[in-house]
């Protein structure tokens, strides 16, 4: 099996590097969704990512994958004969400690995306089958890609996601030259191409891990959070998501550069991540959801003479009893 190609050895893309060490870094982030055009070596990069991580496991999700496959199963005939429930894990099990993959996930069903983001934003999968339960740590990078073309994340999905980066046109001649350059040699010979860039990968590891230890000492202090709250009123962001996922974000970037507190570069460093998919723009509504619902009825009116209400059934009684179902980044100082 050919080993990934190393993350330290990828042209450029270094808002894209900044963001996938920042959640491998703190995870709690919720994830990371590339947005860009096909052929930009976005699988490349989440596969570098599992290299930065003590497991190094790197799981993708298959498109097709139904709900019990991801989340896991309980077999309930044991649980009747041996009184206890037998879990079978599933794909988000086995992605605890690496690198959950998902390509194209705008395609994937709302209700799976919805799941996915729950687990990644609270590190644990709770699976329940007839009054049966079972959970289990689950704790992860979630990195989602997706093609503008091929469709879009309805706004309440997006928002769910922590961090965002939108990769621009095409490399200049120059870059892309140097990564065709690259490939060549890592599919020619590829240990000697990881080699090569051994040392630099051993320092980005090393640097990452670093940061993961000095996290918990850096305060989430008021002042960081008050310049974070202020920037995203600004922005006329919906909810309280951007302001959680921003001041985590900024911990990350400080503990990234070896600070012990969380300094105003360190918030700049976030905007662009956590304000792609969230910033209203001007007449904007408040939340897209609300395009779609029905307008607010008018004030009830009698009917004119002659005339009923359409729809309107005369009310009927109903038997009381059981009650009814209802129908560059940064360089290191």
């Amino acid at each position: 099996m050919l080993p990934p190609f190393p993350l330290a050895a990828v042209v450029a893309a270094d808002e894209l590097k900044l963001a996938l060490c920042l959640a491998a870094i703190d995870p709690a982030i919720g994830g990371v969704l590339i947005e860009g055009p096909r052929g930009m070596a976005k699988s490349t990069l989440a596969r570098g990512v599992a290299d930065l991580l003590d497991g190094g496991r790197f799981v993708t999700l298959p498109l097709g994958a139904s709900e019990e496959r991801i989340v896991g199963s309980l077999d309930l005939d044991a649980a009747l004969g041996q009184g206890r429930a037998q879990f079978s894990p599933g794909i988000l099990a086995n992605a605890h400690g690496g690198v959950l993959y998902v390509d194209e996930v705008n395609l994937l069903p709302d209700h799976l995306v919805d799941l996915l983001l729950d687990v990644a934003a609270s590190g644990v999968n709770v699976v329940e089958r007839d009054g049966l339960s079972h959970s289990h740590p689950a704790r992860f990078v979630l990195i989602g890609t997706m093609n503008p073309e091929e469709g879009e994340l309805r706004p309440q999905l997006l928002d769910r996601f922590g961090l965002k980066v939108e990769l621009g046109g095409a490399p200049e001649p120059r870059a892309r030259a140097e990564i065709v350059r690259r490939r060549l040699a890592f599919d020619a010979e590829p240990q000697a191409f990881l080699a090569r860039w051994q040392g630099e990968q051993q320092a980005l590891r090393q640097r990452c891990q670093q940061a993961r230890q000095r996290l918990p000492a850096i305060a989430l202090d008021d002042a960081a959070l008050d310049a974070i709250a202020e920037r995203c009123f600004a922005a006329a962001v919906d909810g309280l998501r951007a302001d959680l996922v921003w001041l985590r974000g900024a911990r990350a970037h400080a503990a990234w550069r070896g600070a012990e507190r969380i300094g105003a570069e360190d918030i700049a460093a976030l905007e662009p991540f956590v304000l792609a998919h969230r910033r209203r723009q001007p007449g904007e509504a408040p939340d897209a959801s609300q395009a779609t619902q029905p307008p607010a009825a008018a004030p009830e009116q009698a009917p004119a003479q002659g005339q009923g209400q359409w729809g309107e059934l005369p009310a009927q009684p109903m038997p009381m009893g059981a009650p009814h179902a209802l129908p560059g980044w940064p360089k290191k100082p």
